[in-house]
């Protein structure tokens, strides 16, 4: 009998499609008759636009419009809530006004032939300011901090802290990151009879389809946005930027197919980053380790058009077991484009600050900082009292700490070698979100023996395809060469967005349910038709496995092929959809993954090199469904990590709030160089809390801990404890080892 492909290393069902280039993107999609948008972007970084001079531009050739704010019909603003599927990058629509908020906010676009033609144009568009200085800076002069609502409290932290035996109280700054996909955003827009098709790269066609309907006024059955293929987003790609509704205006004014590319140098500007924050942590504990309180205060900037909260202080409540906490978040307004959620939002950097602070505790109490961790460790969610789903951190801390070999760490700093280079080991906390939301799918079983399952949600390069096609094959024995997963495409039904670590928990249920009710039909069928071998039974006693239906108890060789009984009723398929909800335990449990780091630095005083060796990281993260692509995700964002703790920062130019470094050449990220020996341990204990087949996701988890691990190893090896990111050798220079 067939075993189940689920939980087995399975490889990509559009693997092949990839490496052969056989793959369509969001601007791959030839389409006949194209235009060429190019957008002509801000210089300065806060003012207003006196003066928009095209008529050079206007006459050049094959330039077929200068579109700007003051000869464009309005692109609206979005009514609805972001539960409801229209949420943009940017409230303010592109266009609105004469105001400049940022610099590289798109003041004009210009349409031609092609798009060297648009290009050259571009260039010859004169735009006039009144500027002024832009606050660019957390720690500018002008710049107010303002509250939000994310205030949490227990018990007295303050009082706490004062009266604590033992303190740790210091601030931890991360700069600006950007997420530097591949693929850059792009979109291609089609006008036919009072309808858009719109060709994007997007980590949500439904809400793409949204926020295009409200932004151009046409009803939402009128907008088909198409996403087969998406080549990296990390957050960036979540909601629609300003070049897609300007695509589709430009579609639509001018009759004609429009595509509009962001350069890599505006994608600094004008598709989201993580932001910058600042984040003072004050932990009290008793002289045994025991924590009296954690007081966690965290501030990012945000835009003048958006207050974009990252939710650094989410799991400070409940990740330790501490009676008083308090945990607050404020927002700084600068002269920045919208900041967006990156890789595991608030989370990652939130767990920079907190878990470094708990190092520098266990440093000033002699612990170990593993068992300082165990020490403190909440066995339940204190924040809401109520119980985790599933929760396994202890385990992963052993299961770590064995593999990695911590019982060997010497803890005094630069005690440990290896040639020239002085080592250092550090650890940290995992922990995301267990999210599933709601989703359709349809499956159909076809006369030609194959299996179609569908969705409108997106693959964004972790294996959605894969997971569908699994589910389906588990369901039905349908080997996985003969299931299609069809998806990236909004008239299919319903699904979710590719954020939050939550789309395969929310796929995996729909598709199961509309495989068991296909099914269901199937047996219906097979009793009710003459010359089936089950015709008269009863419907229940039958059951579909390797792709035959045959009876309960018995071999799958006994029945018949699912597309044998088919073509007995000449019928060329049978399809059923299902809709599925939230997480049945969402109210009961607090719903959550966790995992360890564990983390070996090589520093090399004598040529100024610090190099991460090795990593192993150990997740508790409910089951998963594909262990090739899931051990990949968290590989990758370890990759992320290490380029986070050790590289990437933006920078701007305070004199016009330009990204200095808007290019791969200048903004740095991980590469294979810089990649140690890596590996991954799942747990694999499933969560029924979130769903029949207990998977949680796992996108943004391998990313959290990262950073603080490495600047704890960091510590170790050279004495110097750095606060704020990326970790400079500047600064390490100033070891005392």
């Amino acid at each position: 009998m067939a075993t189940s492909v689920v939980g087995k290393e399975v490889t990509r069902v559009d693997g092949r499609l990839k490496v052969t280039g056989r793959a369509a993107y969001a601007v791959d999609h030839p389409i006949e008759n194209l235009a060429y948008g190019v957008p002509v972007a801000s210089a300065i970084g806060s003012g207003k636009i006196t003066g928009i001079d095209a008529s050079v531009a206007e006459k050049m050739p094959g330039v077929l419009a200068v579109m700007h704010h003051g000869n464009t019909e309005p692109i609206f603003r979005t009514a609805e809530p972001f539960e409801r599927d229209s949420h943009p990058g940017e409230n303010r629509p592109p266009f609105e006004d004469d105001v400049v908020y940022y610099y590289g906010q798109f003041v004009a676009l210009v349409v031609a032939n092609t798009l060297q033609q648009a290009q050259e144009a571009a260039r010859h568009v004169k735009v006039s300011y009144d500027a002024k200085k832009p606050l660019i800076s957390l720690d500018d002069p002008g710049a107010e901090t303002k509250p939000t609502r994310r205030h949490y409290t227990r018990g007295d932290a303050d009082a706490a802290f004062a009266s604590a035996p033992v303190k740790v109280d210091a601030t931890y700054v991360i700069p600006t990151e950007t997420h530097n996909a591949m693929e850059m955003h792009g979109s291609i827009a089609v006008w036919k009879d009072g309808k858009f098709t719109l060709y994007e790269t997007t980590q949500g066609v439904m809400n793409h389809q949204g926020v295009i309907s409200q932004m151009l006024g046409v009803p939402v059955e009128n907008v088909h946005v198409v996403s087969p293929f998406c080549g990296g987003g990390f957050g960036s790609k979540l909601f629609p930027w300003p070049q897609s509704p300007l695509a589709a205006l430009a579609a639509r004014t001018l009759g004609r197919p429009v595509q509009v590319t962001v350069p890599r140098s505006l994608m600094f500007t004008t598709t989201g980053h993580r932001p910058e924050t600042e984040q003072h942590v004050r932990l009290g504990a008793t002289q045994d380790g025991k924590l009296l309180a954690i007081a966690h205060e965290a501030k990012n900037q945000t835009s003048p058009m958006n207050d974009y909260v990252e939710g650094c202080t989410e799991p400070t409540p409940f990740l330790y077991s501490c009676p008083n906490v308090t945990a607050v978040q404020s927002l700084v307004t600068l002269n920045i484009g919208t900041p967006t959620s990156m890789r595991g939002p608030g989370t990652t950097p939130g767990m920079f600050a907190l878990d470094s602070a708990m190092d520098e505790l266990a440093v000033k109490l002699n612990i170990d900082p593993l068992e300082l961790r165990l020490r403190n460790y909440a066995e339940k969610d204190e924040s809401s009292n109520r119980p985790f789903s599933s929760k396994h951190l202890r385990e992963c801390y052993q299961t770590g700490a064995e593999k990695f070999g911590w019982s060997k760490r010497n803890p005094k700093v630069g005690s440990m070698r290896d040639g020239n280079e002085i080592l250092g080991w550090g650890m940290a906390t995992c922990t995301w979100g267990a999210y599933r939301g709601g989703a359709q799918a349809r499956v159909r079983l076809s006369a030609d023996g194959r299996a179609r399952v569908s969705c409108a949600t997106q693959d964004i390069g972790t294996g959605t395809y894969t997971v569908m096609a699994e589910i389906v094959s588990d369901k039905t024995g349908i080997p996985l060469d003969r299931v299609d997963a069809v998806l990236g495409d909004s008239s299919l039904p319903p699904g979710p967005t590719s954020g939050g670590s939550s789309a395969t928990a929310t796929i995996v249920s729909a598709v199961a349910q509309a495989s068991m009710s296909v099914m269901d039909d199937l047996f219906k069928l097979a009793v009710h038709t003459e010359k089936s071998p089950f015709n008269g039974a009863d419907s229940a006693s039958l059951v579909m496995s390797s792709g035959r239906v045959h009876k309960k108890g018995e071999s799958p060789e006994s029945g018949v092929p699912f597309e044998q009984l088919l073509k007995l009723r000449r019928i060329a398929a049978l399809e059923q959809e299902a809709k599925t909800g939230g997480a049945p335990g969402r109210e009961k449990y607090s719903m959550h993954s966790f995992g360890a780091q564990f983390i070996e630095v090589g520093w090399d005083p004598g040529i100024a090199r610090l190099r991460v060796r090795r990593t192993l990281t150990v997740m508790d993260a409910g089951r998963i469904i594909n262990k090739k692509a899931g051990g990949n995700q968290i590989l990758g964002a370890v990759v992320m990590g290490i380029g986070m703790a050790m590289l990437e920062e933006t920078v701007y130019d305070p004199r016009n709030g330009k990204p200095v470094n808007n290019n791969y050449a200048d903004y740095l990220v991980a590469t294979n160089a810089d990649v140690p020996e890596q590996e991954v341990i799942f747990l694999e204990y499933p969560d029924l809390a979130i769903g029949e087949y207990g998977a949680r996701g796992i996108g943004e988890i391998g990313l959290t801990g990262v950073a603080s691990a490495i600047a704890m190893a960091t510590y170790h090896a050279t004495g110097v404890r750095v606060r704020e990111l990326p970790i400079r050798v500047e600064k390490l220079l100033e070891s005392r080892v």
